[in-house]
């Protein structure tokens, strides 16, 4: 691979035909809080006590409560959405091979790198598919979650 295709996407509007395999981008970044976590699990109704009791999750060896791993998901689909390199997509097709690597915990602060890692045309021609991979990681560094994402995308060029 180049070092023109491992060179991080500028700002700005991406169509299918601007992407490049082995590009990437990072999102902004956002703290989880004790807020979200209670909202997830009020909208999901997944109150499982490894997120909602503080006793319990120390008794399993986490350092407190922890954030739903589809929360972590979530707000990271948000964060490529708002991100300052703005892909030109119809929809999301799926996630695939997402893994929870290590808890999120309130007042973590979580961002991702975002690659393509696979592109391809729909059967008309007329879309693309782009397959994303998402590198999560909190504060310190540390991976929490990771995975891929497939995007029907528009065709034509933005930048």
């Amino acid at each position: 691979m180049t070092e023109a295709l491992k060179a991080t996407m500028p700002a700005g509007k991406y169509f299918y035909d601007d992407l490049q395999v082995g590009a990437f981008f990072r999102t902004g970044r956002i703290t989880v809080t004790e807020s979200h976590i209670v909202a997830y699990a009020g909208m999901s109704g997944d109150f499982f006590d490894v997120h909602m009791d503080d006793r319990f999750a120390r008794e399993q060896g986490f350092p407190g409560r922890i954030a739903h791993g589809l929360l972590g998901l979530a707000l990271i689909d948000g964060l490529k959405n708002r991100a300052d390199v703005q892909l030109q997509a119809i929809a999301s097709l799926g996630w695939s091979d997402w893994s929870f690597k290590a808890p999120i915990l309130a007042g973590d602060n979580i961002g991702a790198t975002i690659s393509i890692m696979d592109m391809r045309l729909t059967s008309s021609g007329d879309r693309g598919i782009a397959h994303l991979g998402f590198d999560v990681r909190n504060q310190d560094g540390v991976m929490v979650q990771s995975g891929r994402n497939a995007l029907l995308m528009r065709r034509g060029s933005g930048n």
